[in-house]
């Protein structure tokens, strides 16, 4: 399995599919993405809160076991059937799983996200009509998986079920296809998460800023993007950028 296909340690490999009435789910253990130090974007010694020495992980719910707990195996099982239809093994497509706060992630290797897409719309026993978008999200400390995209899912045929999907992809290849050719409308929201995260979206018709002008540099909501200043006077002094502030210690 490549690097861009296995998960982060401690999260538990998902496999196989094994049938039957679902019994009390297991609950996801955590993965540890990345460490915020101190508070406010202050982390070259300004911080002027006492709150600099504080250390915290940043962490993300790893992979649920089965069963997943209530209709969620059903949509399991009716994706790895989908999948297997279009000659692609579920196992290959879709890295893990997790089941937290009662909502369901599929964590999907970017190379099938277009087939998973496709299953997800067209297939009768997901019948997921609608996408409702897409957002980006960037981890730093997580090393070869630090971007990351999540488009929410809505099936109204089976009772306004949610599901959603996340793939990541490195900084040195922020590359993740387009799934506008299914789901048309989320043309603008990848453009989105390209103008604010620099994620590519391969495939899609027109992927230009939407927010940002487009001769802006760099990508204003990662996390490595920087903070930048209000240029406010008062009483002849300006407001720094909070990384730059000086400290009072």
């Amino acid at each position: 399995m490549s690097q861009e296909q296995s998960q982060p340690t401690g999260a538990v490999a998902e496999a196989a599919l094994p049938s039957g009435e679902p019994t009390e789910p297991t609950g996801p253990s955590e993965v540890v993405v990345g460490e915020r130090h101190g508070m406010f974007g202050a982390t070259q010694g300004q911080d002027t809160t006492g709150y600099g020495g504080l250390v915290v992980p940043v962490t993300l719910p790893g992979a649920s076991d089965r069963p997943y707990g209530g209709w969620f195996d059903q949509v399991a099982d009716a994706l790895a059937r989908a999948l297997e239809a279009a000659g692609t093994a579920y196992a290959e497509a879709v890295e893990w799983v997790v089941v937290d706060r009662d909502e369901m992630t599929f964590v999907v290797a970017r190379a099938h996200l277009p087939v998973v897409a496709q299953c997800l719309r067209d297939d009768p026993e997901l019948r997921f009509e609608i996408c409702t978008g897409v957002s980006g999200v960037h981890f730093p400390g997580e090393t070869g998986r630090e971007l990351h995209a999540v488009w929410h899912f809505l099936s109204i045929t089976h009772g306004s079920r949610r599901i959603r999907v996340e793939v990541t992809a490195p900084d040195a290849d922020p590359h993740i296809p387009s799934i506008v050719s299914t789901y048309p409308a989320d043309t603008w929201h990848e453009r989105e998460t390209w103008d604010m995260f620099g994620i590519v979206f391969d495939g899609h018709p027109a992927l230009t800023r939407i927010l940002m002008p487009d001769d802006w540099p760099g990508h204003p909501q990662r996390k490595d993007y920087p903070l930048g200043g209000i240029p406010v006077e008062y009483k002849g002094a300006t407001v720094p950028p909070a990384d730059e502030r000086r400290a009072y210690s």
